[in-house]
């Protein structure tokens, strides 16, 4: 090569095409720096994508001109004794293509917030979901996918070439199963908006929105699994290592079973959970003698939100072995109950018309339930129970507050 550029150009020493070589990498520097500057000034304009993705590709390309620019004065410069030629353009092509993906993360990162930012304020859900998720999809997959293709071009040993196609295989697996477990997310938020929890009648969107984040869980914790499981696939050594243990250390197997046996069972319950549902998200329950909500369910443990905002932490599997109270199974709808003692010449038909008119003004009455019941009579007084009907466990609660208050007011009046 060398010796070829002295018979082309006769008059040239090396020294003069390394700094020839040198000054068109400042050249193209100067010119690169120079739309740069004039590419900013359409980030408010129609252009502005385009201004965007232009400035995320200034950095990348500039290191890639004094990356061959050096690459090439070395060349010139370097004695054809040494034999360093090939190892300087070769590093300096691995070093381009390491680029490359660096240029490429950052124009589609660029263009990914602009798309979301854009996706943000639709309300089409292709516009406003699948959209940034190809966008993610082709950043995600595209490089890999080129990576192999640019394989073939370089003339590399017999091990490194193995090494890098293991790497970008692992690359390529991690990709699809993050492209997979967003696309299960996404899924997970379009179902949620479209089955709204704050309404009054939520039943079926509690049950919907229970339903779909254990399953997202699930569905994710499968695509780790299966991911982590083709990883290890793709050396031989692992291939070999896994075929040893499984055939002459069964028992490995068994204590394995065994050590993970409450975590099985735990993701058992988790599914039978999902599909009968006993429980759903935001039910009123009372468990280990505790009044709270379901707030989180997990494959593994369910969160309950106490009345006092303290958090009980249960394993998913003791709604499955243990008998508990579940106030919102069906409907909302509960009835609360008020015990009065009082003297017998209160009049009942008073005391059930100020019943009526208290619930009436309460806002937290359902407007199903409201009767003055005489359990008992003693020889002293008589025992008086007040029915009131409410949705969900905290009203229930509050309107028996109030109905004792201005019961106890009017009798005290009377």
């Amino acid at each position: 090569m060398i010796e070829q550029l002295a018979l082309w150009f006769p008059g040239f020493s090396l020294w003069m095409l390394a700094a020839a070589a040198a000054g068109v990498a400042v050249l193209v520097h100067a010119v690169l720096q120079f739309l740069h500057l004039r590419l900013r000034r359409l980030e408010n304009g129609r252009w502005h994508l385009f201004a965007v993705a232009a400035q995320a590709v200034h950095p990348p390309l500039v290191c890639g001109v004094w990356l061959y620019g050096t690459a090439v004065a070395l060349y010139y410069l370097v004695p054809q004794s040494l034999r360093w030629h090939w190892s300087i353009m070769t590093i300096a092509n691995v070093l381009a293509v390491l680029l490359g993906f660096w240029l490429f993360v950052r124009v589609s990162h660029r263009v990914i917030v602009v798309i979301d930012r854009w996706a943000g304020a639709r309300s089409n859900h292709f516009e406003r979901y699948l959209l940034p998720f190809v966008a993610r999809c082709v950043t995600a997959l595209v490089p890999v996918f080129v990576l192999f293709s640019l394989f073939p071009l370089f003339i590399l040993s017999d091990a490194l070439e193995a090494a890098l196609h293991n790497l970008t295989s692992l690359i390529l697996i991690a990709s699809i199963a993050g492209v997979l477990i967003h696309g299960v997310n996404i899924s997970e938020r379009i179902l949620g908006e479209r089955y709204n929890v704050d309404t009054v009648d939520n039943l079926i969107a509690r049950r919907v929105h229970t339903q779909i984040t254990v399953l997202r869980k699930l569905i994710n914790f499968v695509i780790v699994v299966l991911a982590l499981a083709s990883m290890l696939m793709i050396f031989q050594q692992v291939r070999q290592l896994g075929a040893s243990i499984l055939a002459s250390a069964g028992i490995l197997g068994v204590v394995l079973g065994f050590a993970a046996q409450k975590v099985i069972g735990n993701l058992i319950a988790g599914i039978q959970i999902a599909l009968t549902q006993p429980i759903q998200l935001d039910d009123a329950v009372i468990v280990e003698g505790e009044w709270g909500w379901i707030e989180e369910l997990t494959l593994t443990y369910v969160v309950v939100r106490l009345w006092d905002w303290r958090r009980l932490v249960l394993p998913i599997n003791w709604f499955i072995d243990n008998p508990f109270e579940n106030w919102t199974r069906r409907t909302d709808d509960l009835i609360g109950s008020v015990i009065l003692y009082a003297d017998f010449s209160l009049p009942l038909d008073e005391l059930s018309r100020e019943a009526q008119r208290i619930a009436d003004n309460s806002p937290r009455w359902s407007g199903k339930v409201c009767k003055v019941q005489l359990l008992e009579m003693t020889e002293r007084n008589m025992q008086l129970r007040v029915l009131v009907s409410a949705r969900g466990g905290p009203d229930t609660f509050d309107l028996r507050c109030e109905m004792r208050t201005g019961l106890i007011d009017f009798i005290s009046r009377s």
